[in-house]
């Protein structure tokens, strides 16, 4: 029987160009947790806030509900966003006027526009896995050390493994529609941060959550999400 479903490619922008304001619309629900203190999204969030200085934040790749961006800023942060897709922010800007003026159009396999040091902390979650393996190595993660202050930290989240999968994501439609995936080796990209100068902030003898942390999203697919810290003493620089 032939399968009408729509298929989305790993390294295609349509389905959130087509789907903006249904995608800012759905709540994600994060299962078969890895951590006891990782009883839902925001807490991900309340612990990055402990880890870094209140200051300048960039969401890279806000999608069109910028909801991280409103998490942290509750929890301090002056926070930045920006996505590849137009329609993207056209809604993030429609559904949150408090960060219009800090919301623009760009994609983190350019050059990010911002001075070097910008940043307290940076997101990146959900992202990598629309990028190939290569630029996101070579150009994405130095963007993103390039920004940051020294002692800054990165949330990066993604899904472990090799190559790329496909999944029926039905949240959309009545049948659901196919996405496709790129997967990433978690020691590969540690090694690739490490050689930026950024360390994994590692889970310590009083259990507070670090390390690398698991979870299942609605589809379901694991993903993974980390936090690390850039090397050398803090530094004070001009806002974005």
């Amino acid at each position: 029987m032939k399968n009408d479903n729509p298929h989305y490619s790993q390294f295609s922008l349509e389905f959130y160009r087509e789907r903006a304001s249904e995608y800012a619309a759905l709540r994600q629900v994060f299962g078969n947790r890895s951590h006891p203190q990782f009883r839902e999204d925001r807490d991900l969030y309340r612990r990055l806030a402990e880890l870094a200085t209140p200051g300048p934040g960039l969401d890279a790749g806000c999608g069109p509900g910028a909801l991280e961006m409103s998490y942290m800023t509750e929890l301090g942060f002056e926070m930045y966003g920006l996505d590849a897709v137009a329609e993207n922010i056209e809604v993030a800007r429609s559904l949150r006027p408090e960060f219009a003026h800090r919301l623009q159009v760009a994609d983190v396999q350019e050059p990010l526009p911002f001075d070097d040091g910008s940043f307290e902390v940076v997101l990146c979650n959900a992202v990598i896995q629309h990028i190939p393996r290569e630029v996101a190595l070579a150009k994405v993660l130095p963007g993103f050390a390039r920004v940051l202050r020294r002692g800054g930290v990165l949330q990066l989240m993604f899904k472990p493994g090799r190559g790329v999968e496909t999944a029926v994501d039905g949240a959309y439609g009545s049948d659901g529609v196919f996405r496709s995936f790129v997967l990433y080796d978690e020691r590969e990209l540690l090694d690739a941060l490490a050689a930026l100068g950024l360390r994994l902030i590692e889970e310590g003898s009083d259990g507070r959550m670090a390390g690398l942390l698991y979870f299942d999203d609605n589809k379901p697919m694991r993903h993974c999400v980390f936090w690390a810290r850039k090397d050398g003493p803090r530094e004070e620089s001009s806002q974005p």
